[in-house]
């Protein structure tokens, strides 16, 4: 079993233990006042890493490793949206994107695919689009070499979901690394065989994250949009430059922005608030104004450039 799914299903045995804590131990201690980088939040003191297996895992994975702290609690606000648009447009495969690199846009995709899985009731499955630059594996602390990921699943038309998805056996959460990159991704992007894997996953999934490239540098996401319902758009608070978020958008189709998700936006933190919204339509301006996310996800200084 892979070093995420360990992590995985030791803290849903200590998420156990913790329900039966008193409430005073699952309260953190308060955030020292400095503008050093520090740590996203301090865990719960039965979810500290204290092996191995913790210390694989993006520790800005807060809705896998840490699901009570207020981080998880904004991609559980932002969980709730989804979940309203799978119900009110049967929205199922959503692919998470930004206009550029290190928005967050990765850890965007897993955080939101781990609050997903929390339903009892959603079958989940995350998988890495990103055929130039995959991270996925990386932050969950999977090996890539212990089996064949999405390039080979594309190539190889004799491999199904099941020879190429990681499911832990304790979660409804499913992983399918990039695998081997290719040298030309576009064309392998633009295989019939790409939407023969995503109807096979919309049969079995209730949920498909796609964790894709950044809109502006690399046109990928063009060819993707065909497979998807819809993208959200990471956007880093005080970062990304308004300029290239006006371009992400231009060279996306209207009806497919589901929103914004605005990683490290820390001017409104507050204690116990969700700040994920939704606005009213603004006739004047363009379709995808009247889906907008905002969500508040890890301090500024804080969150991880993947």
């Amino acid at each position: 079993m892979s070093t995420f799914f360990k992590a995985l299903e030791q803290a849903e045995h200590e998420q156990a233990l913790r329900d039966q804590a008193p409430l005073a131990e699952l309260v953190s201690e308060p955030r020292p006042a400095t503008t050093e980088a520090v740590p996203s939040r301090a865990l719960p003191a039965s979810l500290e890493p204290r092996s191995e297996v913790f210390n694989s895992v993006d520790e800005h994975l807060v809705s896998l490793l840490a699901p009570t702290s207020f981080e998880a609690e904004q991609y559980r606000a932002l969980r709730y949206l989804i979940e309203q648009l799978h119900k009110s447009t049967d929205l199922s495969t959503l692919a998470v994107s930004s206009p550029t690199v290190a928005d967050g846009k990765t850890t965007t995709a897993i955080n939101l695919a781990g609050a997903l899985a929390q339903a009892p009731d959603a079958r989940v499955l995350l998988i890495d689009f990103d055929l130039r630059e995959a991270a996925l594996a990386r932050q969950l602390g999977l090996d890539t070499d212990t089996g064949p990921g999405l390039v080979e699943a594309i190539l190889d038309p004799n491999l199904t979901l099941d020879a190429v998805a990681h499911a832990h056996p304790h979660l409804n959460l499913s992983v399918l690394t990039a695998g081997r990159l290719p040298s030309a991704p576009y064309e392998v992007l633009k295989s019939p065989r790409v939407g023969e894997l995503l109807a096979e996953a919309r049969r079995r999934y209730d949920y498909i994250v796609l964790d894709t490239p950044p809109l502006v540098p690399v046109p990928d996401c063009r060819i993707i949009a065909r497979w998807v319902d819809g993208f959200l758009v990471v956007v880093s608070a005080h970062r990304t430059p308004r300029e290239l978020l006006e371009e992400a958008l231009s060279v996306t189709e209207p009806a497919k922005v589901l929103g914004l998700v605005f990683n490290g936006d820390d001017r409104r933190r507050s204690r116990g608030h969700s700040y994920a919204s939704r606005r009213r339509p603004d006739k004047n301006r363009g379709s995808w104004q009247s889906r907008l996310f905002s969500s508040t996800t890890h301090g500024r200084r804080t969150t991880s450039d993947d």
